[in-house]
């Protein structure tokens, strides 16, 4: 007789974005032997392995408006993560995850006219500001643009998940769009040289990879929709910078200054506020 376990809405996204952060780390560790795009593809090619054998989306039935989305959907899902490794290769994954931010909090605040969001807009700049190489001593100004330019991405990726959700069950959106996610960045991984060394090991630690950075959190992450309002669940992921840069210090040693600290909680701040002014302004 099968179990199941029963996890409430709540602790299901904070585990979920445990798994995220701690998938973060595990990868930035391969990042030595194998490289950052090497990492990427090893990461986005098994969760979608994964994926397909769990969902088991049908190819035969998508229609050409479904064929169009997912494509651009997995596009931008492959050059996200690709773009985001090579960023906390340079920077610090507490701080990428905080810059990536801005991506999903402009999207949230554009377009917006109530005042108090302009506070969210000012807290955010500031925590950018706090960040910034200024000086030739500061942080690697590529991984700054880099973390930057993912969170451009994340932006479209949201927009695009909103409209393919429409379209397509989310299951199967999600593994077909690692399927095109992985023929992007594959390339990548192979001309770089980096998936020529793999072994049983590096396998190992990449499936792990592919659970935690995927598998895992899109599971929890669905089954505490259904039963969460938006507003709650938008918040929550707002504590996403504060968590990767608690992974980073516990997995990685890797210690933010009390200035890059509080550019993470500025952040944080402006993105659980500019959520919930959001969505209290729709209700």
């Amino acid at each position: 007789m099968k179990s199941k376990i029963n996890i409430p809405p709540v602790p299901a996204v904070l585990l979920s974005i445990i798994s995220v952060q701690c998938g973060a780390a595990i990868a930035k560790g391969l990042f030595p032997q194998i490289g950052a795009a090497a990492t990427a593809s090893l990461r986005i090619g098994l969760s979608a392995v994964i994926l397909l054998i769990a969902f088991r989306p049908n190819l035969f039935k998508l229609n050409t408006k479904q064929w169009k989305y997912v494509i651009l959907y997995g596009v931008c899902l492959g050059v996200m993560n690709m773009v985001f490794y090579m960023a906390i290769a340079r920077i610090p994954i507490g701080l990428g995850v905080t810059l990536e931010f801005v991506g999903p909090l402009g999207l949230a605040i554009f377009g917006s006219k109530k005042p108090v969001d302009f506070l969210w807009v000012i807290l955010a700049a500031t925590g950018i500001a706090l960040i910034a190489p200024w000086t030739s001593t500061g942080l690697n100004v590529a991984g700054v643009l880099l973390a930057l330019l993912a969170g451009i991405f994340w932006a479209a990726y949201i927009i695009l998940g909103g409209r393919i959700s429409k379209i397509m069950k989310g299951g199967d959106a999600v593994a077909i769009g690692m399927l095109f996610a992985t023929l992007v960045i594959l390339p990548f991984g192979i001309f770089g040289g980096g998936l020529s060394g793999l072994n049983p090991k590096l396998l190992g630690l990449g499936a792990a990879l592919a659970l935690l950075s995927s598998a895992i959190p899109f599971t929890l992450e669905m089954r505490a929709l259904k039963q969460l309002p938006a507003r709650t669940f938008s918040i929550l992921m707002s504590l996403e910078p504060a968590m990767a840069s608690l992974a980073a210090l516990v997995f990685l040693q890797e210690y933010l200054t009390l200035k890059e600290c509080f550019a993470v909680a500025f952040v944080v701040i402006a993105s659980a506020g500019s959520s919930l002014t959001a969505r209290r302004a729709k209700l």
